[in-house]
């Protein structure tokens, strides 16, 4: 993992913006680097374990969780961050101009209505299993992993979102267990689905 101070520029532009548009909770302010961004970049787990994509699309990617940290820290990586809403969007444009991201491509519009395929699809805190499968999957190449930020183990939503991911011929090969760096315990997963 990062170090917090290579944030911190990020950290301080992050808040700027959430003052103008609401990102994220002004509770979760004081919690942006263990709650939103240490979160988001977990998927280095992901990384270390089955290489380095070329690609990514985040799917509802809000005020820029995962897509924002996972293209300052992988530069290597081209980003795409989605999200139908043109004012979260804005600000992670805005983002991206004041850190010059070079590698990230902030787009408004829905996931049926966007084009292209990707090495790997990220989606946090959007969905359902089963209802995020449905727009994720089709947008994977052969071969490619759709990895869901999840909040708590979902053994239902698993069981719901089964009948899709066999539509689309894709498995979940594992989940990835991680505690965020707070007092409390608070233990995320990331759900490994891949694209036969």
């Amino acid at each position: 993992m990062e170090n917090k101070e290579f944030y911190q520029k990020y950290m301080s532009i992050f808040l700027e913006e959430n003052a103008k548009v609401n990102l994220i909770s002004k509770n979760d302010e004081k919690y942006l680097w263990e709650k939103h961004i240490y979160d988001s970049l977990s998927i280095g787990q992901f990384f270390d374990k089955y290489g380095m994509p070329k690609t990514l699309l985040d799917i509802g990617t809000g005020g820029g969780f995962p897509s924002v940290p996972i293209a300052l820290t992988y530069t290597n990586i081209e980003v795409t961050a989605l999200d139908s809403i043109a004012k979260k969007i804005r600000a992670i444009q805005s983002m991206k101009d004041k850190l010059n991201i070079k590698n990230i491509n902030p787009i408004c519009s829905r996931v049926e209505n966007t084009d292209g395929k990707y090495d790997v699809v990220t989606s946090r805190a959007v969905s359902s299993l089963k209802n995020i499968c449905e727009y994720a999957l089709p947008k994977l190449y052969k071969g490619g992993y759709f990895v869901a930020y999840k909040s708590r183990k979902t053994p239902e939503e698993i069981e719901d979102a089964k009948n899709i991911l066999k539509k689309h011929n894709a498995k979940i090969i594992e989940i990835l267990e991680y505690d965020l760096p707070l007092d409390e315990k608070i233990t995320r997963n990331l759900i490994i689905i891949k694209k036969q």
